[in-house]
């Protein structure tokens, strides 16, 4: 990566980006092959202003290309790819605050300001994805206390369709923010975000088992108040779907038993590797994994550094290949009081349909300060999908149905569900779950008149098809 502060001058004015014609952009699923017109490797603005204004369309945009459903593409567009425009511009350490491009990954970032013994506010749980994807899908983790990325964000910068950059924040162009972030490249290209960080410090892991039905009040009354809890999530263990180990990561002057500051950019994933396919390819996997893998993991004392915990690598996660069998993400978001009558639910769907789930997260997090396609729009529990599937064209169409069963799910109980994923939702399920989609697509209209910054999830769900 290339770092820079406000210091540095970019690369010189007028040079011409790396552009690539007829290329087939996909995912890390590998089951949305899109093929556009173009690919352009942009490393300065003057370069992203000059193809923005003068492309007539269709312009798509893409990082890390860690969605899972063509958000960073559609058929015949200008794809920008933003991860060669990845600088530090500028820092203090006084303020906690860092201004950056938005190629830059989250693990780059982290490596800039470990020294100065600050942390990234919210992220994610995987360190491998760009800044500008997390602020293009609203992105949150297992930060207590927190709701989504939003809240961390003092300002963002915007190309817009005529190649105008507007600065946005609550303050000036609040629209323009709140549609931006979490608008997944619907108004504009995000070209620069400057974040608020926290302290580095060190964490404690702890767990404790209980049924699902003990989780809520645990929770509220343990966790959700507790100023030296930083981390917390809880795994509902498959296929009942009634007992869960919930794991905080907590503020701690204890000796560290993880030496590295960050989670090696090296380190080998070969056990987690082997224990994810016995988890989903083995009979009695998934009761191995309750009875004896988490609870040798996590017996073992644990005091690590925020920043080793908060830069993990998705590597972990990555199966040997994708051609047969994909591992996939959904999320849905539920008020907290309607948690338990969800989980029942969605635990009969997924048997029902015989889903292979690896894993079920619980995570918490806050209401939305405002953005118009808010995924929280009071305070929620966000159960996070991990599963296999088939890449045959049959699995995709049971997934489809299963999917919207949930999707159903979630809305009744006035909840939603993340939209980086499979496009599976209809129309009007995503205008049940996203109730200022309206104002967003007006927004959308007004500043890219022309329809400019598509993808196949604006191609779904664009004022085209609204009503249908």
């Amino acid at each position: 990566m290339r770092f820079a502060t406000g210091l540095f001058l970019c690369c010189a004015l007028g040079a011409t980006p790396s552009t690539h014609a007829a290329e087939t952009v996909n995912d890390i699923t590998q089951l949305n092959p899109i093929v556009v017109d173009q690919v352009a490797r942009p490393t300065t603005l003057e370069q992203i202003v000059k193809r923005v204004a003068e492309h007539p369309g269709p312009i798509a945009i893409g990082g890390g290309r860690y969605s899972m459903g063509g958000q960073t593409a559609t058929e015949h567009a200008l794809q920008i790819d933003m991860r060669g425009f990845d600088r530090v511009l500028g820092f203090s350490r006084e303020h906690k605050e860092i201004t950056v491009q938005p190629g830059i990954t989250w693990r780059a970032l982290q490596s800039f300001i470990d020294p100065y013994d600050l942390s990234v506010s919210i992220m994610q749980s995987y360190a491998n994805f760009t800044v500008g994807g997390a602020l293009s899908v609203n992105a949150h983790g297992r930060y207590v206390g927190y709701g989504p990325l939003v809240t961390s964000v003092k300002s963002i910068k915007l190309v817009l369709a005529d190649g105008q950059v507007v600065e946005a924040s609550p303050q000036s162009n609040a629209d323009l923010f709140y549609g931006a972030i979490g608008g997944y490249g619907g108004l504009g290209v995000i070209v620069e975000a400057t974040l608020r960080l926290s302290d580095n410090v060190r964490l404690l892991r702890s767990f404790e088992e209980m049924p699902l039905g003990d989780y809520r009040s645990y929770f509220l009354d343990r966790i959700e108040h507790n100023p030296k809890v930083i981390l917390h999530n809880a795994v509902l263990y498959p296929d009942q779907y009634q007992t869960l180990r919930a794991v905080s990561y907590s503020q701690t002057d204890l000796p560290l038993t993880v030496k590295e500051r960050l989670t090696p950019l090296d380190q080998n994933y070969w056990k987690e590797q082997k224990a994810l396919k016995v988890v989903s390819q083995w009979p009695g996997g998934k009761a191995l994994r309750q009875e004896v893998i988490d609870p040798l993991v996590l017996k073992k004392p644990q005091v690590s550094w925020r920043n080793h915990e908060a830069s993990l690598d998705v590597r972990e996660l990555e199966p040997d290949s994708r051609s047969k069998r994909t591992y996939v993400l959904q999320e849905y978001f539920v008020p907290t009081d309607q948690l338990e009558s969800f989980v029942q639910e969605m635990g009969a769907t997924l048997r029902a349909h015989r889903v292979n789930v690896i894993n079920l997260s619980i995570r918490h997090a806050k209401a939305d300060p405002g953005t118009l396609l808010a995924w929280a729009k009071t305070d929620v529990f966000a159960l996070v999908l991990y599963y296999q599937q088939s890449t045959a064209e049959a699995e995709r169409a049971a997934v489809r149905e299963w999917t919207r069963a949930l999707v159903d799910s979630a809305i009744k109980r006035g909840g939603s569900y993340y939209l980086p994923y499979q496009i599976h939702a209809t129309p009007q399920q995503f205008r049940a779950a996203y109730p200022r989609a309206g104002e967003f697509l007006a927004l959308k209209a007004r500043v890219d008149p022309h329809n400019k910054f598509r993808n196949k999830l604006w191609d779904a769900y664009g004022s085209d098809n609204q009503g249908k």
